[in-house]
């Protein structure tokens, strides 16, 4: 192994009685890309913000070149050559990118002189390690993927020798990717090292040279990239086997459960335009698209919190009402994206969080009193199916881990309180959902629990379900979608059988070109 350029020796950090890192040590050599691998709650951010200052370790000591490193210190982390890329990008979308480079290390009221000279060194970092992006161009016209190249240039610019990628794939295309890794192949030939933070375990195989694998604040293992493989990685990781959910198609695709014509939605930071889809019971129709593309107006749309503003969209052969309140009973489930801010009410415990879209049904409320031990029965047997672990039904939502949580909202979501379960029931309430709405449904879980909800989710279709899955994963949109289709500034494409679309051509829709104009322009 190359000599370190970085030394991270026995590294412990305690949060009251959780040991978050417990005698860590690891080390990176020059030239070398170190993928750093953990479930949630594993300790990796923990680490690698005890790395870049934000923490202070309770023991244990961290050396850059050779040289200790003040702890708790950003700037001397920044001044060491550590420089740091996070997942969701931290930029000014009405300055240039010449602009978002000098933004927070020099002014940016220079003279031209010094303006001049800083262009100069900005495009000689970008053509050393084949960034290319235009100086002048203002960031908020940017694709995603010029965008990274944009925060990667900030933190080469200011002298970053060390790199921490963290998911630095998570919301690119796959041809972005691939640029990606070109990249970083260049930075690492001249002699840049990388920590590579990621949950796509053949990405981290294929990128690294070395992996290491944290579990509960534990160092686990390490190992040479080309010596070890996707399923032992996921054994460290969980501690167990996982075995991923495969590919396997409908086994009775019904009469259409939802349908949209021609639908648009009002103006906003994301919008529809024309959209046309049909969802049927017993299939899973999968929407891949780079975030941002107008996602969150179909979501919302199909689960009554935004109106169409033109077009046609039917429930079950009836106008489907805009109104949440009314959807659940009719059997729209919905799994949202932001399991903290919509999925649950933080404060409240798991029994209401369990309760709470059907609150007023006749199951758990009698003349405006709640029924506590229905509720609570319920909930219960929504933990116990779906194996929600975490301190029982009285515990604040809050206190569940990520995974935990959005199991809770899983159970929620597919369980159907006793009575309605029984019967349908004069008000029409479905048995089962009818409507799958999941919205990034394994969004930040760790493998083990994205493999439980995948296999939740293709259990609820061939239960005759209808799920539309919103997906930036797109092995996740392939695996399990029945359908493809691609969203693009709003404009939803045809949806197609999965097996007819290619991950090339995919890509290319999610970049708004279509397969056909890529081979034109070839």
């Amino acid at each position: 192994m190359s000599a370190p350029v970085l030394q991270l020796s026995h590294i412990s950090k305690r949060f009251g009685a959780l040991l978050a890192n417990d005698d860590i040590s690891l080390t990176l050599g020059a030239g070398e890309v170190l993928a750093l691998l953990g479930e949630n709650g594993a300790g990796k951010s923990t680490l690698v913000s005890i790395l870049f200052g934000h923490y202070t370790a309770d023991a244990g000591s961290i050396t850059v070149f050779g040289q200790a490193l003040p702890p708790g210190d950003p700037n001397a982390a920044l001044a060491a050559g550590i420089g740091m890329v996070h997942q969701h990008f931290t930029l000014a979308d009405n300055l240039s990118v010449l602009g978002n480079v000098m933004l927070g290390s020099e002014s940016l009221w220079q003279p031209f002189t010094r303006r001049l000279a800083a262009r100069e060194k900005l495009q000689a970092v970008a053509q050393r390690f084949g960034l290319g992006v235009d100086p002048d161009a203002l960031v908020g016209r940017l694709s995603v993927g010029e965008r990274q190249r944009v925060e990667i240039l900030k933190a080469l610019y200011r002298g970053a020798r060390i790199l921490i990628l963290d998911e630095p794939t998570a919301v690119l295309t796959p041809q972005e990717s691939e640029a990606l890794f070109a990249v970083l192949r260049q930075m690492v030939a001249q002699g840049l090292s990388i920590i590579f933070i990621s949950h796509k375990l053949g990405e981290a195989l294929r990128v690294s040279h070395r992996i290491a694998v944290l579990r509960a604040g534990h160092l686990v293992a390490q190992a040479e990239s080309a010596d070890t493989s996707q399923a032992q990685l996921a054994l460290w990781m969980v501690g167990h086997a996982v075995e991923a959910p495969q590919r396997r198609p409908a086994k009775a695709v019904g009469d259409a459960v939802c349908e949209l014509d021609n639908v648009s939605t009002a103006p906003a930071r994301e919008r529809l335009l024309d959209a046309n889809l049909r969802l049927h019971a017993g299939e899973i129709v999968a929407i891949a698209g780079v975030s941002g593309n107008g996602q969150v107006a179909l979501a919302e749309l199909l689960c009554g919190t935004r109106a169409a503003s033109a077009g046609r969209v039917q429930l079950l052969g009836r106008p489907l009402p805009p109104q949440p309140a009314r959807l659940v009973p009719l059997g729209v489930a919905r799994i949202p994206e932001d399991r903290h801010a919509v999925g649950v009410v933080g404060d409240l415990p798991v029994w209401e969080n369990a309760v709470s879209e059907r609150l007023r049904s006749s199951a758990f409320s009698r003349w405006g009193w709640v029924r506590r031990a229905a509720a609570r029965a319920y909930a219960e047997r929504v933990l116990r199916t779906f194996d929600v672990r975490g301190g029982g039904p009285a515990v604040p939502a809050r206190s569940l881990s990520g995974g935990n949580m959005q199991k809770l909202i899983l159970g929620r979501a597919l369980s159907q309180p006793d009575d309605v379960a029984a019967s349908t029931g004069a008000n029409g309430a479905a048995a089962v959902p009818r409507l799958i709405v999941a919205h990034q449904p394994t969004w930040g879980l760790d493998i083990g629990a994205v493999a439980y909800v995948q296999a939740q989710l293709i259990a609820a279709r061939d239960a005759g379900a209808a799920v539309l899955l919103i997906s930036d994963d797109l092995d996740e949109v392939l695996t399990l979608g029945d359908r493809v289709a691609v969203i693009h500034a709003g404009r939803l494409g045809t949806a197609r059988l999965a097996t007819d679309w290619s991950r090339e051509a995919i890509g290319l829709a999610m970049a708004g070109i279509t397969e056909a104009a890529a081979q034109a322009h070839a």
